[in-house]
């Protein structure tokens, strides 16, 4: 079994998709191991995002992230990353496949709805920045 993290963004919280968001992970058989959902502050969105701190939307995106309640949850399952990133849809949500999480509710590149691990090692490091070893069901 593999873990990812998800972090259902700002731009989802406000227009209550929440729901449609979990049911599409769960039909797609990946299992909530830890969720929360929280208020990021500005530190808290540019360590997140530090991989990113040298490019032209790095501002912008941790303004967005900061903007709203955003829902993190760890999931579980099968190729749990490359599943996941599958039902998300492709960042930028013109080019995302019919079906997907981001083309059938982003509004724009950034306001995509969702975030997700793209590699094991990505994944370790999101899943271990909001969550401790306690608070995922094992």
């Amino acid at each position: 079994m593999e873990r990812t993290l998800s972090i259902i963004k700002p731009d989802g919280v406000a227009r209550g998709i929440i729901g449609e968001v979990i049911k599409r992970l769960e039909i797609n058989h990946l299992k909530i191991v830890a969720m929360k959902m929280m208020k990021m502050d500005t530190a808290q969105a540019q360590g997140f995002y530090s991989v990113h701190k040298e490019r032209p939307f790095f501002d912008s995106l941790t303004h967005f992230m900061t903007s709203g309640p955003v829902v993190v949850m760890v999931l579980e399952g099968e190729n749990a990353i490359t599943k996941y990133r599958e039902i998300m849809g492709a960042t930028d949500y013109r080019e995302a496949a019919e079906g997907t999480i981001r083309k059938d509710f982003a509004t724009d590149i950034e306001k995509n709805v969702v975030h997700g691990s793209d590699s094991p090692e990505t994944a370790a490091f999101e899943i271990g920045y909001f969550f401790n070893r306690f608070e995922l069901i094992v």
